[in-house]
């Protein structure tokens, strides 16, 4: 295949963009101290991009499979950012990132300069902006798991209750174990973040707690 020296700067230049785009977005990452920061976003970006090239140069645009293998790969990095810690799934925005860096990558390289910037801008929106709107969500009501262990006794379960009820949060019982004389109990806690702050205060002052875990 012959490549005009036009091809060749317009193709330059969509890496050049797309490693303008992943280091922006990449950054924010880094900023916030996530797994993939600023260096793995702008590389899967000019990956998508250089894969999106090739594509179109390989078949003339009439064959998609290097493009789909694309949103697998990607995927499979995406993946690896999600990770459970305790009872939380922690992971899911970066992963989320990483795959649409990898659509604006493609977008770049295929041309679609519009829909790149517009799905640009509203990533950067969404990652910037959002963060105070989410907290103010989280501090109107946001959910936690709680396993509290406590000694056994027949009121044991009556003395969590009161202690939900003092904090004004609502808990729904999802496990429930019993080892010698202790008691323990999982449940979904929901509310205000300074309602589970006392709730975490009272757990910590109280002798018939053993221990708790959020």
């Amino acid at each position: 295949m012959i490549f005009s020296m036009n091809t060749i700067n317009n193709d330059i230049l969509k890496i050049i963009l797309s490693m303008l785009a992943g280091s922006i977005i990449g950054a924010e990452r880094e900023y916030k101290s996530k797994d993939a920061g600023f260096r793995t976003i702008t590389l899967i970006t000019i990956g998508s991009t250089l894969y999106t090239l090739l594509s179109k140069e390989i078949a003339d645009g009439k064959d998609f499979h290097i493009v789909g293998n694309i949103v697998v790969g990607v995927g499979f990095l995406g993946a690896g950012t999600i990770f459970k810690s305790g009872s939380n799934v922690l992971g899911l925005t970066t992963a989320a990132t990483i795959w649409i860096s990898a659509a604006i990558g493609m977008a770049i390289g295929a041309g679609q300069y519009q829909f790149a910037f517009v799905t640009f801008i509203a990533m950067l929106i969404i990652l910037f902006g959002f963060s105070g709107i989410q907290s103010i969500i989280d501090n109107r009501n946001t959910d936690k798991y709680y396993k509290i262990c406590i000694k056994n006794n027949k009121d044991s379960f009556v003395f969590i209750e009161k202690l939900l009820n003092d904090c004004n949060l609502k808990s729904k019982q999802i496990n429930f174990g019993k080892l010698d004389d202790k008691l323990s109990f999982t449940f979904k806690i929901s509310g205000r973040i300074s309602k589970h702050e006392q709730l975490i205060s009272l757990l910590s002052a109280s002798e018939e707690i053993i221990s708790f875990e959020v």
